[in-house]
């Protein structure tokens, strides 16, 4: 590594991330000194973790702090801390290039959220970018830091014009210096070197930071009286006090998490969530939790009231901290929470928890497990319990989310699938339970009719769908592609068996075994013409005014699963649907009759490939060769408009 200072440029997204911080009207610029603070308090849970093991690595450095250095007269504002601090490549990897931190995933979000004026200061922290909006403030940033164990320092410098500067530096101590040459104030701008400021903002954002936020304030100090002028009565003569300089603590460093919840308020947990989530909007619901006994752990945790805009990112991260007795283990602690529980934020804290756990011990870690089946049973309790139009806001949100669990978790499937809602055929827009729907059954219903699809609209009219609506049967709408694995696992509900409207024998309509033997030729041609296309050419009983439909035996692929794997590039197994007749159709008939005339007549095939086509439409389906279809119905126009 060469001493000489380097010049380098940011990468493109970075430059990008950069415009759009500096240029953006965010509201509320108070959020820079939030995240540095934040990203200080990280560092510092990363060597007290590593301590853990190497304590030597301390040295004589023992009281974790971050300071506030403010100054007013060059308009500068600092802050530092004695973490972990970071090696010249660390520096590199971290400061010149944060693809690792989702760049182009927040791109997306926050040009989004900038045409429908959405804007808002939580898209920073959210894709872990928050040291970029220092530069919301500042029009240069100087960072200098040591890595704990190093010798060396490296000192980083940017004015966010496309290139930043780094070189090796020297520093006495270990951990990081953030220095902000904040921009020219604007009248009736605030300012951030003063004292009121900055206490405002640590204490609203940064008051439960787990390591004291420290600064020196000019405090009155009595003079000791051996050090006074006195009168000749012995009065003293002059001043009684004199100005020193102290260092003191901002914030409470309340571990809320321990507390008892009756003395915490709601504006305290808001602010608790807004600092380990880094959302500005506040969650929609906590839980507080201490449980004694054999498992012993403290939990506090959220969920939030808006899916993360990263939430689908292969990065996105598990929200749980992990802590034993507030010393900091990990974050992403994905052992704590399922998959299907992904987005929600919080703290664990377990005392009886080995402090040099690793990731690999934790997975068979027996306290942890107890712990995941413990949180996983409370959350879902009080999803159970919500009030309707809160757990509607839950739902609209993360219900696609939430019934993964239906699939990958079998312990708790039942009670996951009681929190699920669907649409139906008699909703109307709105979604109910699987519990309020078998309590609509028709009496003589016997099975939980359902169909999956991508489009709500097209499957409330699929044709599938037209002899249960004409028996008054209900039909479950599921137009999420999570479905098709929902209803793979999840065969039946309080006793009664999942049906799908689009495979197997419905049994609700006996088809007419006369008329059946009359359609039987024309069916086998239809078969031998349609052969590399379907297995079976039958009468439908699904059909009452639509002349064909496309249907499957019982453990068939789905038509809307087959697309899933064909879309997301996976190679579906072939499986041949079954061509449904409705032998009642005007044009069935007179396919028939055309059939029974004249059997070789050349348009029974363009009538059968026209059969096809109409049923893989009437699914949603694409055809292979729309043109032909086209002239086809052209041509029957023509020749039924020919008077």
């Amino acid at each position: 590594m060469s001493s000489k200072k380097e010049t380098l440029q940011f990468k493109t997204e970075v430059q990008q991330l950069l415009n759009l911080i500096i240029n953006s009207l965010y509201s509320n610029k108070d959020i820079f000194l939030r995240e540095l603070i934040s990203n200080a308090s990280d560092a510092i849970d990363k060597l007290r973790f590593k301590a853990q093991t190497e304590p030597d690595i301390l040295g004589n450095d023992t009281e974790y702090k971050i300071k506030i250095t403010p100054d007013g007269i060059k308009q500068t504002i600092e802050i530092s801390d004695n973490g972990i601090g970071m090696t010249y490549n660390e520096v590199m990897e971290n400061i010149g290039t944060i693809a690792k931190s989702g760049t182009a995933a927040f791109l997306e979000a926050i040009s989004e959220a900038q045409q429908q004026d959405t804007l808002t200061p939580e898209l920073i922290g959210q894709f872990g970018v928050g040291f970029y909006s220092s530069f919301i403030v500042a029009d240069k940033v100087s960072l200098l830091t040591r890595a704990a164990g190093e010798e060396k320092a490296t000192l980083w410098e940017s004015i966010g014009d496309g290139s930043y500067t780094i070189e090796e530096a020297t520093k006495r101590t270990r951990g990081t210096q953030i220095t902000l040459h904040l921009k020219k104030k604007e009248k009736d701008e605030k300012d951030f070197t003063e004292e009121w400021t900055i206490r405002r903002i640590v204490k609203q954002h940064s008051d439960f930071v787990s390591y004291p936020i420290v600064m020196d304030v000019e405090k009155d100090e009595p003079i000791p009286e051996a050090e006074q002028l006195l009168d000749k009565e012995g009065k003293p003569v002059g001043k009684t006090t004199r100005k020193v300089i102290q260092e003191e603590a901002l914030n409470s460093m309340k571990a809320i998490w321990i507390q008892d919840k009756k003395d915490v308020t709601q504006e305290e947990y808001d602010e608790f969530y807004k600092h380990i989530s880094h959302d500005w909007n506040p969650p929609l619901t906590q839980l507080h939790l201490k449980l004694e006994g054999t498992t012993e752990y403290h939990a506090l945790l959220y969920i939030p009231s808006q899916v993360p805009f990263d939430l689908f990112n292969p990065e996105h991260k598990h929200g749980i901290n992990l802590y034993c007795k507030r010393v900091f283990i990990m974050d992403d602690c994905e052992d704590l929470m399922p998959e299907y529980f992904r987005f929600i934020k919080g703290v664990v804290d377990a005392p009886d928890l080995n402090l040099n756990v690793s990731r690999e011990i934790l997975q068979q870690d027996k306290l942890v497990r107890n712990i995941r089946k413990n949180l996983v049973k409370k959350i879902i309790d009080l999803l159970g319990n919500m009030d309707k139009e809160v757990y509607d806001k839950f739902y609209n949100e993360f219900g696609s989310i939430l019934k993964i669990g239906i699939h990958m978790d079998s312990e708790n499937r039942d009670k996951i699938a009681r929190l699920a809602r669907y649409q139906t055929t008699k909703t109307e827009g709105k979604r109910i339970s699987l519990a309020e729907y078998i309590a609509n059954m028709k009496a003589e219903q016997n099975d939980i009719y359902f169909i999956t699809g991508e489009n709500l609209a097209s499957l409330l009219n699929n044709p599938h769908l037209e002899q249960l609506k004409e028996k008054d049967f209900e039909v479950i709408l599921m137009a999420d592609p999570i479905d098709e694995w929902v209803v793979q696992s999840l065969t039946e509900f309080e006793g009664k068996p999942f049906k799908s409207a689009e495979k197997g024998d419905l049994d609700i309509q006996k088809v007419d075994d006369g008329k059946k033997e009359e359609f039987n030729a024309l069916f086998s041609f239809i078969k031998s013409h349609l052969e590399n296309k379907v297995k079976e050419v039958t009468p439908s009983t699904r059909l009452k005014d639509s002349a064909s439909c496309l249907s499957g035996k019982d453990y068939d692929m789905s038509a809307y699963m087959e697309k899933i794997m064909k879309a997301t590039g996976q190679k579906a197994p072939e499986v041949k649907r079954i061509l449904e007749l409705n032998m009642d159709h005007p044009l069935v008939v007179k396919i028939k009759a055309i059939y029974d005339k004249e059997r070789n007549d050349p348009v029974l095939k363009d009538y059968s490939d026209l059969l096809y086509d109409m049923a893989v439409i009437g699914e949603g389906g694409k055809l292979d060769n729309p043109s032909r279809f086209t002239k086809m119905v052209g041509d029957l126009m023509s020749s039924a408009l020919n008077v």
